[in-house]
């Protein structure tokens, strides 16, 4: 798959340093890009169960978020933009999520990101969940 990506990704002086919970502050999309809106992706598998606990989910919701990327022609290269909802959120899930986020995107420039703290989720145990925007070449 392509890592060619339509937009810049940047952290203008005089705001914090947001890599290590893995984020950036600014997206700068080229006219005439193709966007994909990727819904939010929870922690649960192919067959509807959720994983155990609140870094599990997270893995297999970013699993869910690579493989709803690849189907729309796309990899974590592309994405500009997430949402990320956490359940009971805590300073602790916080580092967890963006190291987690940090592994995922490696080398990558990691996205935009808003973090919403809610008190239930969709599903009975549904601890995170992430939507992304992405955008690929015209």
């Amino acid at each position: 798959m392509s890592k060619a990506v339509p937009f810049r990704l940047s952290n203008p002086a005089g705001l914090y340093d947001p890599a290590p919970n893995g984020y950036s502050h600014l997206a700068i999309v080229d006219a005439g890009s193709r966007m994909l809106l990727v819904a939010g992706q929870g922690g649960e598998n192919a067959a509807g169960e959720l994983a155990d606990g609140f870094e599990a989910q997270v893995r297999q919701a970013l699993a869910n978020l690579r493989a709803a990327l690849a189907a729309g022609g796309a990899d974590l290269a592309h994405v500009a933009k997430l949402t990320v909802l956490i359940v009971d959120h805590s300073e602790a899930r916080l580092h967890a999520f963006g190291a987690l986020l940090n592994a995922a995107w490696g080398s990558l420039p990691t996205p935009t990101c808003t973090l919403i703290p809610v008190q239930r989720l969709a599903l009975d145990g549904m601890l995170f969940e992430i939507e992304a925007t992405a955008f690929l070449p015209a």
